[in-house]
C-alpha cells in the first residue's frame, strides 16, 4: 500500500522544494529582499537578515555553474548546512539613476538528496514493510489509513474499515478503551504509550491476542490537527511469560498459608482456576492425610488417593467427577497411575475420546466427554523424592489446548504445593505425636472429691506446656493446680509431664503453698542446670545477671497452688508468675483472689508468699492459664473472667465450656486450660475431735471414744485397726512430743485418723530388734492404714494415717 504525499520532514512544502527561496541582494552583497520561502529554508526572519552581507550566510563558497547555475551549501539558523542550487539574476531597473542601485535575485533551490523523498521512502517502508502495525485515523476517528502489518494482526482483509470508527471496525479488540485514549490525545496532544488491548483476531480466533499501542497527535505547520496515529504491536507471547510469572509468584504466597492438607490442596486449586486452567482434580494419599511416612520412589498402582480439592470456572456444577473426601483409584493404563509411577508430568493435548485409558475409567472418562475437554496436564505432587499426590489440569474452553509452556508452570506449582503438603503432613504428625504424649501425662478427670465439685477444659493450640490438675491431701483437703510452661512442642509437654509428677510427689509432704513453690523452684533450677547450655564449667546460663533461658527449654514456667479444706472453709494459694483464681461467692460478687506477686518457677526473683481467705459453701472458683485468655477485644481478660463466671450456667462443666467459648478463638494460637471448682463444706457430724491430757491412761479413753464414733458411723469393722492407729499415735505423742494433744477422726471417702501435738520433731519409722521392747508403734501403723504421713503447723505437726472404707461412703450429708 502506498505512501501518500506528506510534508518533508525539514517542515519545507511542496512549493518550496519545487520553485525555491528568493531574496534580493543589492550591488554591495547585502540583501535587500527576504521571502516567506528563504525564511521557510534558512530559518531566519526577514529583520533578521535584511540590510546584512549575503556571504554571512554561505557555509562553502560558490562552486563551479552550469546552465541551471551555482551548486552551494548555506547555513541554516540552526547550524547546520543545506545544499543549494543557486541562480542569479538581475532585477530590471525601474528609474534612470547610476547603476549604484542595480540588484540581483537569488535563487536558492534545495539539492542532494531531497528529504522529500527520503520521507517518502520512509512512509512507503512503514505502511508496506515495518512489522508495526499503523493505523491513521482523521480527528472524528475515522480509520483513513493502515499498514500492511496493521491488516495481518487483525487476520482479514481491512478495507472493510475504512471509514469506521474502531467500535464499529473491529468490536472484539477493546474498542471502548481505543476510542477513549484515542480522544485524549486528539485533545490534549500528548503522546500515549504502550497501553494494551486484547483481541481475537479473525486469523486465530480461539486465542486471545495482546497488542501494546501507543498514539500521537497529527499537526500541519499551521498547528491543525489533521488526525491520530495508533502504532500497534503484537506482544501476546511477552504478555503470556509475564502473566506465568504472576501466577508462579501468586502461588508463592498463597499457597501453603496453613499447616492442613486440605487447605493447601484447596489453595492450589484456587491459584490454577481460571488462570491456568478451566478445572483442577487434586488427590492425595491416604498416608499424607493420616500424617504417616512416606516412602520414597514410585506408587504402586491401585494405592487408595483421596479427592483433596476440586475447582471449576464453570458454575452450577460439581467441580470434579468426584467431591472432596471420596476415595478413588486410578486405573493402571491412565497417565495418572503413570505420572505416580514415574513421577513425571504428563501433557495430553489434544485429548483422544477413545482411547483405552479414557474409556477404562467410567467416571472421570464419561465426565471428560461431557465438559468436552481437549488437553489435560498430569502433575505428580513429589516432595524429596515421595509421590503425595497428583494434581490434574483440565482445559475446555476459550485459553485453547495447553502449550509446553503450560505444563512447566503447572510442574512449579506442583512442587510448591508438594513440599507445603509434606510440610502439613510432617505437622500433624508431630501435633499426633504431641497430642498422645500430653493425653499420656495429664489427668484423665478430677478425682472423686467430697470438698469441690470440679471440671476440666482443654484447648490445644500446639503448645503442649499448659495443665490444670486436682490433688487430694490428707484430712479431706484438695490442692487444685493451674501450670504453664512456655515454648512449643515435645519439649514443653515433657517438662509439662515432669513438673505434674513433682506436684504429686511433693504434695504427699503437706506442704504449704509458699513452699511448695519453693521446693518447685529448686528443682526447675536444677533441671535447667542438667539440660540447659552452660557458658564455662561453672555457671549456668540462666543465673541473675545472664540471659532469660530459652523459651522452648522447659527451663520456667508459671505456676498457682490452692489448698481447700472443706472442714475449716479455708483457701490458701500462692503463684508463681501465674495469674490468680477468679473467685464468685454465693451470693455472686465476682472478684480476682488477691496472690502475692512472684517471679515464674526458675527465675530469680523474691521469696514465695502466700495468702489465705475464707470461703464460704458455694463459692465457684476458676483456675486458668494464660492461654485461656485469648480475649477477643473489650474488657481486661481477668476483669472479663470474672464477669463470665458470675452469670448463672449450671453445673460446673457447663461453666468451663462457657468460659472457653468466650474467651478462646476458633482457632487458638496457643494452647489453654481452665479448672471450675465449686466448693463444698463436709458435714460436721463426720468430723469428731477430742482434745485428750497428757496422761499416759488417756490411751485406753482415745481408743475408746474411736470405738463409739466408728460405731456411730457404722464402720464397726474398721475399728480394731483405728483402734490401734489411735492408741500408738497418742502414746507417741505422750512420750514424745507434749501438749497439747488432739485426736481427730473424719469420715469422708476414706477414714482418717489425726493426732496433732506441739512438738515439731519428725517422727521416724524403724524396724525395733526382737529383744527391743518398743520401736514398733509407727511401724504397726504403716502396716494397719493404706498411707500415713506428717502434716506441720506454725503450732506443731499432726501425724495422719488413711484408711479405706469397706463400704463405699457416698457423698457427705
Amino acid at each position: 500500500m502506498g505512501a501518500p504525499d506528506v510534508e518533508s520532514s525539514t517542515g519545507l512544502d511542496a512549493h518550496t522544494i519545487r520553485i525555491g527561496a528568493r531574496a534580493e541582494v543589492g550591488v554591495r552583497g547585502v540583501i535587500t529582499g527576504w521571502s516567506r520561502e528563504a525564511e521557510q529554508l534558512l530559518g531566519y526572519p526577514a529583520e533578521w537578515v535584511l540590510g546584512r552581507p549575503a556571504t554571512e550566510f554561505l557555509a562553502t563558497a560558490v562552486e563551479s555553474t552550469d546552465a541551471d547555475g551555482a551548486m552551494s551549501v548555506v547555513r541554516h539558523r540552526d547550524g547546520r548546512p543545506v545544499p543549494c542550487r543557486l541562480t542569479i539574476r538581475p532585477v530590471e531597473s525601474t528609474g534612470t539613476g547610476s547603476g549604484a542601485d542595480a540588484r540581483w535575485t537569488v535563487t536558492l533551490v534545495p539539492t542532494g538528496p531531497p528529504e522529500s523523498d527520503l520521507d517518502r521512502a520512509l512512509l512507503e517502508a512503514l505502511f508496506t514493510r515495518s512489522p508495526v502495525g499503523l493505523f491513521v485515523l482523521d480527528p472524528q476517528l475515522r480509520l483513513v489509513r493502515f499498514s500492511s502489518a496493521a491488516e495481518g494482526m487483525h487476520g482479514a482483509p481491512a478495507a472493510g474499515a475504512l471509514g469506521k470508527r474502531p467500535t464499529e471496525a473491529w468490536p472484539d479488540f477493546s474498542p471502548e478503551l481505543v476510542e477513549r485514549v484515542l480522544t485524549r490525545v486528539l485533545d490534549t496532544g500528548e503522546p500515549v504509550m504502550g497501553f494494551e488491548k486484547h483481541g481475537k483476531p479473525p486469523g486465530d480466533p480461539d486465542h486471545t491476542h495482546v497488542y501494546s499501542v501507543s498514539a500521537f497527535r497529527l499537526e500541519d505547520d499551521d498547528g491543525r490537527v489533521l488526525g491520530v496515529a495508533d502504532a500497534a504491536v503484537d506482544v501476546t507471547e511477552r504478555y503470556l511469560a509475564q502473566e506465568r510469572l504472576a501466577l508462579l509468584a501468586e502461588g508463592g504466597s498463597r499457597i501453603g498459608t496453613a499447616l492442613d492438607v486440605m487447605r493447601t490442596a484447596q489453595e492450589l486449586a484456587e491459584v490454577a482456576v481460571p488462570k491456568l486452567a478451566d478445572s483442577i482434580g487434586v488427590e492425595v494419599l491416604e498416608p499424607v492425610l493420616m500424617g504417616e511416612e512416606i516412602s520414597s520412589g514410585p506408587v504402586q498402582p491401585g494405592a487408595v488417593l483421596r479427592r483433596a480439592a476440586s475447582r471449576s470456572r464453570r458454575p452450577g456444577t460439581l467441580p470434579g467427577a468426584y467431591p472432596v473426601g471420596e476415595s478413588t483409584t486410578f486405573p493402571p493404563t491412565s497417565p495418572s497411575s503413570q505420572a505416580l509411577s514415574d513421577l513425571q508430568p504428563r501433557l495430553i493435548s489434544p485429548l483422544t475420546p477413545d482411547s483405552d485409558w479414557v474409556r477404562s475409567d467410567p467416571v472421570r472418562g464419561r465426565r471428560m466427554l461431557e465438559e468436552k475437554i481437549h488437553s489435560l496436564m498430569f502433575v505428580p505432587l513429589v516432595a524429596q523424592d515421595r509421590a503425595l499426590g497428583i494434581a490434574t489440569f483440565y482445559r475446555w474452553g476459550e485459553q485453547g489446548p495447553f502449550q509446553q509452556d503450560d505444563l512447566t508452570v503447572a510442574t512449579e506449582l506442583g512442587r510448591r504445593t508438594a513440599l507445603c503438603l509434606d510440610n502439613a503432613r510432617r505437622y500433624l504428625r508431630e501435633h499426633d505425636s504431641l497430642m498422645a504424649l500430653q493425653r499420656s501425662l495429664l489427668p484423665t478427670g478430677p478425682p472423686r472429691n467430697n470438698g469441690v465439685e470440679v471440671a476440666y477444659e482443654y484447648v490445644h493450640g500446639g503448645s503442649g506446656g499448659d495443665w490444670v490438675d486436682v490433688v487430694p491431701l490428707s484430712g479431706a483437703r484438695v490442692a487444685l493446680v493451674a501450670g504453664s510452661v512456655p515454648g512449643r512442642g515435645m519439649e514443653a509437654a515433657a517438662a509439662m509431664g515432669r513438673l505434674r509428677a513433682a506436684v504429686h510427689t511433693l504434695s504427699d509432704l503437706d506442704l504449704e503453698p509458699d513452699e511448695m513453690l519453693a521446693r518447685l523452684d529448686d528443682l526447675v533450677r536444677r533441671l535447667a542446670d542438667d539440660a540447659g547450655p552452660r557458658r564455662d564449667g561453672n555457671e549456668p546460663a540462666h543465673e541473675a545477671g545472664s540471659e532469660a533461658p530459652h523459651a522452648d527449654s522447659g527451663a520456667w514456667c508459671t505456676f498457682l497452688y490452692l489448698v481447700y479444706d472443706p472442714i475449716s472453709l479455708h483457701c490458701c494459694a500462692a503463684g508463681a508468675g501465674h495469674p490468680g483464681p477468679a473467685v464468685v461467692h454465693p451470693d455472686g460478687t465476682p472478684m480476682m483472689l488477691d496472690v502475692p506477686p512472684a517471679a515464674p518457677l526458675g527465675l530469680p526473683g523474691p521469696p514465695f508468699a502466700k495468702t489465705d481467705v475464707m470461703l464460704p459453701e458455694g463459692s465457684v472458683l476458676a483456675l486458668h492459664t494464660s492461654g485461656h485468655l485469648q480475649a477477643r477485644g473489650g474488657d481486661p481478660e481477668e476483669a472479663r473472667l470474672a464477669d463470665l463466671l458470675a452469670r448463672p450456667s449450671g453445673s460446673v462443666q457447663e461453666t468451663a465450656c462457657m468460659l472457653t467459648e468466650a474467651l478462646v478463638p476458633e482457632k487458638a494460637g496457643e494452647d489453654g486450660a481452665v479448672l471450675v471448682a465449686r466448693t463444698h463444706a463436709l458435714d460436721p457430724g463426720r468430723v469428731a475431735t477430742w482434745d485428750l491430757p497428757t496422761d499416759p491412761a488417756v490411751v485406753s479413753t482415745a481408743r475408746s471414744l474411736v470405738t463409739r464414733q466408728l460405731t456411730s458411723w457404722d464402720l464397726g469393722e474398721e475399728a480394731f485397726a483405728t483402734e490401734l492407729i489411735a492408741s500408738e499415735l497418742v502414746t507417741n505423742a505422750m512420750r514424745h512430743a507434749g501438749s497439747p494433744i488432739r485426736l481427730r477422726l473424719i469420715h469422708d471417702l476414706v477414714l482418717t485418723c489425726e493426732v496433732f501435738d506441739g512438738s515439731s520433731t519428725a517422727p521416724r519409722l524403724r524396724h525395733a530388734r526382737t529383744t527391743d521392747e518398743g520401736g514398733r508403734g509407727l511401724f504397726l501403723v504403716a502396716q494397719c492404714s493404706d498411707r500415713w504421713g506428717t502434716r506441720y503447723t506454725q503450732q506443731g505437726k499432726t501425724i495422719w494415717t488413711e484408711q479405706k472404707l469397706v463400704h463405699d461412703a457416698g457423698e457427705p450429708a
